[in-house]
C-alpha cells in the first residue's frame, strides 16, 4: 500500500479548528424560516476565525430540502473575522442554507513564505510545500461545479508549478492575482468543515411588493336600483387597472345567514331588507366553500379571476374562519363550536360588544382533526380555483400551531400563494405570526399620526430585528378603522396618508371607493366605524365624482411600479427637516441607483416649509451637486442639490412631494 504523504495525512486528518458566530439573517436561531424573494440577491453575513492566527476561508451554499446538490458562492472577508456572502434564489419554495469554513492552508502559507522572501530569509522548503497546496487547490477547485472550473485550475497549476519550481516574487503575485478563482473551490474536506444550517422561504415577488384594492362586490353596482353582483366587479377590472393596483381583494364571498343577522350600523334585529355582514358566514345556499347567489356563481368568480389575470391582477379572498348560526357545520359538527352551560353554542364576543350573527369555531374542540382538515380543505379549494392570494382574518384569536401547518401545507402544493396576515394586536404576536409563515403582515400605521412616531416606527419595520421575517402592509383605513387623522382632516389628509402609506412601504393597500371619494363621516364622535358602513349596507358609488383622488392615485401606483427603490423597504433612511410638521426620506433600490425623495406635509390645516438635508454621500454625491427632481404626484420639476433645499407645501394643493431624481 503507498504511504499518504505526510502532507496530505495532515490535511485529510484535520479536525474541526474554525468557529461560526452571528449568522444572519437568521431567525430565532433557525427555529423559522427566514424570508427571500425569487430573483433577489440574499445576503448572508457571519463571524468565522480560528484559534491563533490561521487564515480561513468560508462559502455560503444552498440547496431545496431534499437535493444532494449544493450551489456555492464564496464569501468574503470584510475584516475582523467578518464574512459576507450573496447568492440569487432562482426558484420559489423552501430552500437551505448552509454556511461552511474551513481552515485555508494555502493562504496561510503564501502570507509566511511572502513575508520570509521579503525579509531575505526564505524557508528551504517554501517552494516544495507551496507547490504541493496549489496542487491540493487546483484539485478542489477542478471538483466544483463552477462554469469555469476547470481552466481555472488548469490556470491555477500553472502557477503551482511556477513555484514548486523555483519561489520568487514574481509567483506570489501571479497566486494573488488568482484569488478570486481560488476562491470559488470546493471545500478540502467536507467531513472536517465546520457548518452551521439554517432555512428561507422564497417569496414571489407579490409577496414583498403589492398595492392592495378593497372592495364589496355588493356595491360595485352601476345601476342603483339594484345590489352589485361578481358581473359587476369583472367591469370595474379596468378602473382598478387604470388605478393601477395589482390585488383586488373581496371580503369575504360566501352566503350570508339570516339568523340574528345585523341591520344598518350593526343594529339589532335587523329590517326585512337588510343584507347582513359578509363576515356572517354560512346559509342555507351553503358555507365557506360556496358563493352567495346574489353574487353569482362559481363561474362568474372563474371569469373573474380569469379577466383579472390578463390585466396582471391577483383576486384576493378573505380568510374569515367563523360561522354563523345557519352555516352547514353548525348541525353537522356542533362540536366544533364552543358551548354555554345551558348547551346553546356562544356568540363572538369583544366585551361589551357582542355579534350574535356570528359563532367562533373552538380550536380546542375534541375533533381538533377533523377541524383543521376542514379548513385546509376550504382554502384548498379557493387555491384550486385560482386565488393565490389570501387576506386571513384575525388570525391572533386561532392557535399558533395551525397557521404554521396550514400555511406549510398550502405552500406545499401552491408555493406562490401569499397570504397577509390581519392582527392588529400586540407586538410580539403579530411577529410570531410573521415567522410562522404569513407573507405580509397589517401594521399600527393606521394609529402613527406624529412625525417622530412615523420616523420611529418605519425605520424598525425597515431595519429592525423583524426585517429578515415581517414584511409590512400598511393601511390608511379599512372597513373596520375610519382613522382619526381622516376624519377631521380633509382632502390633505387623505393625500398625506395616501402618499406616506404607498411611499414608504413597498406593500400598501386601501379601501375604496370610499378612500378615493373622501369619505370621513365616523359613526360617532368617539368611533373608528363609518357612518352607513358597507359592513352592513349596499352603496352605489359615483366613481367619476370631480373630488376623486383617481388621478393621483393612478399616478403614484405608476410610479411604485416604475421605480425599484418603491418596491422593497430596506432602502428607506428619513431626512432631517428644521420643521416638525414635515417628514421627508429618501429610498434607494439594492443598487443605489433609483432614488426616489419623499416629503410629505403632515399638518392638514396650514402652509408649512423648512429645509430638507440630503445626505450627500449617502446618495453617492458631492455637496453641492446640482440634482433635477421629477415630482411624481404634480408632474413639476425642481433644480435641488445634495444639501439643504427649500421646501413648501400646501395644504389646499398637494401637501407632499414624491420626487424622483432624473439622471444627471
Amino acid at each position: 500500500m503507498t504511504e499518504t504523504p505526510p502532507l496530505e495525512r495532515r490535511l485529510r486528518a484535520r479536525g474541526p479548528e474554525v468557529v461560526i458566530e452571528a449568522v444572519e439573517p437568521v431567525v430565532d436561531g433557525g427555529r423559522f424560516a427566514t424570508k427571500a424573494v425569487v430573483g433577489d440577491v440574499f445576503v448572508v453575513t457571519a463571524d468565522v476565525f480560528s484559534h491563533g492566527h490561521g487564515v480561513v476561508r468560508a462559502i455560503v451554499r444552498h440547496r431545496r430540502p431534499g437535493s444532494r446538490r449544493w450551489s456555492s458562492s464564496p464569501m468574503k472577508h470584510l475584516g475582523n473575522d467578518a464574512f459576507r456572502g450573496e447568492f440569487v434564489p432562482l426558484t420559489v419554495g423552501p430552500l437551505e442554507i448552509e454556511v461552511a469554513a474551513e481552515p485555508d492552508e494555502l493562504a496561510d502559507w503564501a502570507h509566511d513564505a511572502l513575508r520570509r522572501l521579503q525579509a531575505g530569509r526564505p524557508d528551504r522548503f517554501d517552494a516544495e510545500l507551496g507547490g504541493r497546496l496549489v496542487a491540493v487547490a487546483a484539485d478542489d477547485l477542478e471538483g466544483s461545479a463552477g462554469p469555469n472550473a476547470l481552466e481555472g485550475s488548469r490556470a491555477v497549476r500553472d502557477v503551482g508549478s511556477r513555484i514548486a519550481a523555483e519561489l520568487d516574487l514574481r509567483a506570489l503575485a501571479s497566486l494573488q492575482e488568482l484569488s478570486d478563482v481560488l476562491a470559488g473551490r470546493k471545500l478540502h474536506d467536507e467531513s472536517a468543515a465546520t457548518t452551521y444550517r439554517f432555512r428561507a422561504m422564497v417569496g414571489t415577488e407579490r409577496a414583498v411588493f403589492s398595492s392592495w384594492y378593497e372592495m364589496f362586490p355588493r356595491s360595485a353596482s352601476p345601476d342603483p336600483r339594484r345590489p352589485g353582483r361578481l358581473s359587476d366587479v369583472i367591469d370595474h377590472l379596468a378602473y382598478v387597472a387604470e388605478l393601477g393596483f395589482d390585488v383586488l381583494y373581496l371580503p369575504p364571498i360566501h352566503p350570508i345567514g339570516t339568523t340574528a343577522r345585523k341591520g344598518r350600523g350593526n343594529t339589532s334585529p335587523a329590517g326585512p331588507l337588510d343584507v347582513g355582514s359578509p363576515w356572517a358566514i354560512g346559509g342555507a345556499a351553503g358555507g365557506h366553500d360556496a358563493i352567495a347567489p346574489e353574487l353569482g356563481t362559481l363561474a362568474d368568480f372563474g371569469r373573474l379571476v380569469h379577466e383579472a389575470g390578463r390585466r396582471g391582477i391577483d383576486v384576493a379572498l378573505d380568510l374569515a374562519f367563523q360561522c354563523s348560526p345557519d352555516h352547514p357545520w353548525v348541525t353537522e359538527h356542533p362540536e366544533w363550536f364552543r358551548h354555554r352551560p345551558d348547551g346553546t353554542i356562544a356568540c363572538a364576543e369583544n366585551p361589551p360588544k357582542r355579534y350574535e350573527d356570528i359563532y367562533p369555531l373552538d380550536f380546542q374542540t375534541s375533533d381538533r382533526d377533523g377541524l383543521w382538515r376542514a379548513l385546509h380543505a376550504v382554502t384548498k379549494i379557493w387555491a384550486e380555483r385560482g386565488v393565490s392570494v389570501f387576506r386571513v382574518d384575525n388570525p391572533h384569536t386561532k392557535p399558533f400551531a395551525f397557521w404554521e401547518w396550514l400555511i406549510a401545507e398550502i405552500k406545499r402544493e401552491h408555493p406562490r400563494t401569499v397570504f397577509l396576515s390581519e392582527a392588529f394586536t400586540r407586538p410580539k404576536v403579530m411577529h410570531r405570526l410573521a415567522k410562522l409563515g404569513f407573507d405580509q403582515s397589517y401594521t399600527y400605521f393606521t394609529w402613527r399620526y406624529e412625525k417622530w412616531e412615523l420616523t420611529e416606527y418605519f425605520h424598525e419595520l425597515a431595519h429592525g430585528p423583524g426585517r429578515a421575517y415581517f414584511r409590512p402592509n400598511v393601511w390608511p383605513n379599512t372597513p373596520d378603522i375610519l382613522a382619526r387623522s381622516l376624519q377631521h382632516g380633509g382632502r390633505a389628509s387623505f393625500i398625506a396618508r395616501l402618499v406616506l402609506a404607498a411611499g414608504l412601504s413597498a406593500s400598501y393597500g386601501i379601501y375604496g371607493p370610499v378612500f378615493e371619494l373622501l369619505w370621513d363621516e365616523p359613526a360617532g364622535p368617539d368611533s373608528e366605524e363609518y357612518l352607513h358602513s358597507e359592513k352592513y349596507e349596499v352603496h352605489h358609488h359615483d366613481l367619476d365624482d370631480p373630488r376623486s383622488l383617481r388621478l393621483l392615485i393612478a399616478r403614484l401606483n405608476a410610479a411604485r411600479h416604475a421605480h425599484t427603490a418603491l418596491q422593497r423597504n430596506a432602502g428607506l433612511r428619513f431626512l432631517p427637516v428644521d420643521n416638525d410638521r414635515i417628514i421627508a426620506w429618501t429610498k434607494q433600490d439594492a443598487g443605489g441607483t433609483d432614488i426616489v425623495i419623499g416629503v410629505v406635509n403632515l399638518d392638514p390645516d396650514w402652509v408649512q416649509s423648512g429645509f430638507v438635508e440630503l445626505d450627500a454621500a449617502a446618495l453617492g454625491l458631492d455637496d453641492g451637486d446640482p440634482l433635477v427632481v421629477h415630482d411624481v404626484l404634480t408632474d413639476d420639476t425642481y433644480l435641488w442639490q445634495a444639501g439643504r433645499n427649500f421646501v413648501r407645501l400646501d395644504p389646499a394643493g398637494v401637501p407632499a412631494h414624491l420626487l424622483v431624481l432624473e439622471p444627471s
